[in-house]
C-alpha cells in the first residue's frame, strides 16, 4: 500500500480516520499510539496491530524505544471508564486543531479561549474549577478547583461544551501556536499524567486538571516550570499541545536522560524528575544551553518538544522592529534611505 492510502486507527476504543500513512508514522514517533494500536485500510481483511503491518514495522522500534532486553514500563489500565466517551479527529500539520464529536449528553472541557467552532447543538458554559465535577457538588469544590488553576498560572475559569441537541454535534479547539496536538488516553497511561503548565488544550468531561508540586527545591527554583506543574487525572481522553515536533521516549527502570528544561512536555508520575548543573563555569556561561538541565530517570514514558514557546518568543523578540533588525536582515532598500523608511513605517 502506498503513502496515499486511507487508514483508520482504534484509539481509546474509537475508530479514528481516515488518516494518511504518514500521520500514523508521526503518531508512533510522538507516542500517541504504540506497537499494539490496531489499524485498518482497504485491502485488509481485519484490523491488525501496527507492529504487524509491513508499512509501519520499521517505525515501531524507533530510537526513543527502550533498549533490547529492557521492558518498557506500561501501567495497568484503570477499570471502568468514568469520563465521557468522546470521538475526535486532529486536523492540520503545523497549526493543528482537534475536532471533538459528542453524543447527546456528552461534554468536553477546555481552557477559556481555546474554542474554534461548534455546531448548533453544543451549549457552552463557563465554570469555576477544573471542569471534572458538576457545580451541584458545592461551592467549596468549585473554589478548590479554581484555586488549583490559579497556582498553575491558568485562568480561574474553564469552559464546558455539552451536546444538548439531537444526534452527534461537534466542537473544535485550536492550537495556540505552531506545534502538534497529541491525544492522551489516561486510562491506558494509568490514570495520571504530569505536564507543563500551558500544554493542556482540552479533554473529555470527567478528566481533572489539577496541580503537581515539585517536591525538590532545586527543581522548583531552576527546573524551568517552577514548583508547580499540571496534573491530569482520570480515565478519559485529553489533548496536549506543544511546540515544534513532539517525540516520546520509553525509559526502562534506572535508565536516565538529560534534556533542556524547556523541552519537557509531559511525563508519567513513575519518572523521577530532577535538575542538574551543566558542569564547568565556561560551559554554563558561554554554552548557550542555560545553567541547568533536567534529569529524567525511568521507568516510564516522557514526551519532549523540539520548539518550546519560550525559545520561539526569544527569536521573535530578537527580530522585533524596535531594533530595526527586520529591515536590515532582509536587505530592504528602506534601510538604505534611512529616515524615509521610518516615515513610511509611521515612526
Amino acid at each position: 500500500m502506498d503513502g496515499s492510502s486511507q487508514w483508520y486507527m482504534a484509539i481509546g476504543g474509537h475508530q479514528v480516520g481516515p488518516v494518511a500513512q504518514s500521520e500514523i508514522i508521526s503518531n508512533l514517533q510522538n507516542g500517541s499510539i504504540d506497537a499494539e494500536t490496531l489499524v485498518f485500510s482497504a485491502g485488509m481483511t481485519s484490523w491488525q496491530r501496527v507492529k504487524d503491518v509491513a508499512a509501519f514495522a520499521a517505525h515501531v522500534n524507533h530510537p526513543g524505544a527502550a533498549s533490547a532486553g529492557q521492558a518498557a514500563f506500561v501501567p495497568p489500565p484503570a477499570p471502568g471508564r468514568r469520563a465521557h466517551d468522546i470521538d475526535f479527529e486532529v486536523h492540520g500539520n503545523e497549526m493543528q486543531f482537534v475536532e471533538v464529536a459528542l453524543d447527546p449528553g456528552e461534554g468536553a472541557v477546555a481552557e477559556a479561549g481555546a474554542m474554534m467552532f461548534m455546531t448548533s447543538g453544543i451549549q457552552m458554559e463557563t465554570i469555576f474549577g477544573d471542569g471534572s465535577q458538576k457545580q451541584s457538588k458545592g461551592v467549596m469544590d468549585a473554589l478548590l478547583g479554581a484555586g488549583k488553576r490559579i497556582l498553575t498560572g491558568e485562568s480561574l475559569f474553564m469552559t464546558v461544551f455539552t451536546n444538548q441537541g439531537q444526534g452527534k454535534h461537534k466542537v473544535a479547539f485550536g492550537a495556540p501556536y505552531p506545534g502538534k496536538i497529541i491525544p492522551m488516553d489516561l486510562r491506558a497511561l494509568g490514570g495520571h499524567l504530569v505536564c507543563q503548565k500551558d500544554s493542556f488544550l482540552c479533554a473529555a468531561r470527567g478528566v481533572s486538571v489539577g496541580i503537581a508540586f515539585q517536591k525538590k527545591l532545586g527543581v522548583g527554583l531552576f527546573g524551568g516550570e517552577g514548583f508547580i506543574m499540571q496534573k491530569l487525572e482520570g480515565d478519559g481522553l485529553c489533548f496536549v499541545h506543544a511546540g515544534g515536533t513532539i517525540h516520546h521516549f520509553e525509559l526502562a527502570a534506572g535508565e536516565t536522560m538529560r534534556v533542556d528544561t524547556g523541552c519537557l512536555v509531559a511525563l508519567q508520575p513513575s519518572v523521577n524528575y530532577d535538575i542538574q548543573f551543566v558542569g564547568g563555569i565556561k560551559t554554563a556561561l558561554f554554552g548557550g544551553e542555560g545553567i541547568f538541565f533536567a534529569t529524567l530517570k525511568g521507568p516510564g514514558r516522557v514526551w519532549l518538544q523540539s520548539l518550546p514557546l519560550s525559545r520561539m518568543a526569544d527569536r521573535i523578540y530578537a527580530a522585533a522592529p524596535q531594533s530595526k533588525g527586520w529591515r536590515k536582515e532582509e536587505g530592504s532598500i528602506l534601510d538604505r534611505v534611512g529616515g524615509l523608511g521610518d516615515l513610511i513605517d509611521g515612526r
